[in-house]
């Protein structure tokens, strides 16, 4: 596989993540400047172990992820989306932010729900005998920008609004992602 096929594929990957990092800048308004390396560095962590777990699982396992796959993501998606529109309406006073991307739950499902059709696109990348190295620090790294770059558009944005109306956009943002993964996956399906 050539250079730019994987680059593509990391940008590709790298979208989920940068829509969830935007919503996390937004949310955390002057505070984002403490979570936007540990968000990009996590969110990069995440998309190139699962793409590098769906190298090794190999073809053997493919058929196994790819059916539950997209399942895995819409459910993480869905319950987080959820929570995070519950929340802040369920807290009816004051502008206080009550998703908090900091803490490591939050972060880390999100992580792990915005990378988990890499591991599909591991199994893919074992198919065509590409070089894991090479493509697990592309995509670790084209994920590590964007997700940089989406906290800090979002930290901006976000002064501009309050955060209960980001917080319940942001929660149908990762709710249209698990949608928007579902529908791909069950569309490619038949």
């Amino acid at each position: 596989m050539y250079c730019i096929e994987i680059v593509l594929i990391a940008v590709g990957l790298s979208v989920d993540s940068f829509v969830v990092s935007v919503t996390g800048g937004a949310v955390m308004k002057e505070q984002y400047r403490r979570i936007i390396w540990k968000m990009a560095a996590i969110f990069a962590l995440c998309q190139g172990v699962m793409t590098a777990l769906g190298y090794f699982l190999g073809v053997g396992m493919s058929g196994l992820i790819q059916s539950y796959d997209h399942w895995i993501a819409f459910v993480l998606l869905f319950y987080l989306g959820s929570k995070m529109i519950y929340e802040r309406l369920k807290n009816k006073g004051g502008d206080n932010c009550i998703f908090d991307p900091l803490r490591p739950r939050v972060l880390w499902g999100l992580g792990i729900a915005t990378s988990i059709d890499a591991a599909a696109v591991g199994i893919s990348l074992a198919m065509l005998n590409t070089p894991i190295l090479s493509a697990f620090l592309v995509v670790s790294a084209a994920t590590f920008l964007f997700s940089f770059f989406g906290v800090f558009l979002g930290g901006r944005f976000g002064k501009k609004v309050n955060s209960k109306a980001i917080e319940i956009i942001g929660g149908l943002v990762l709710i249209s992602i698990g949608i928007k993964i579902l529908v791909e996956h069950l569309y490619t399906l038949t």
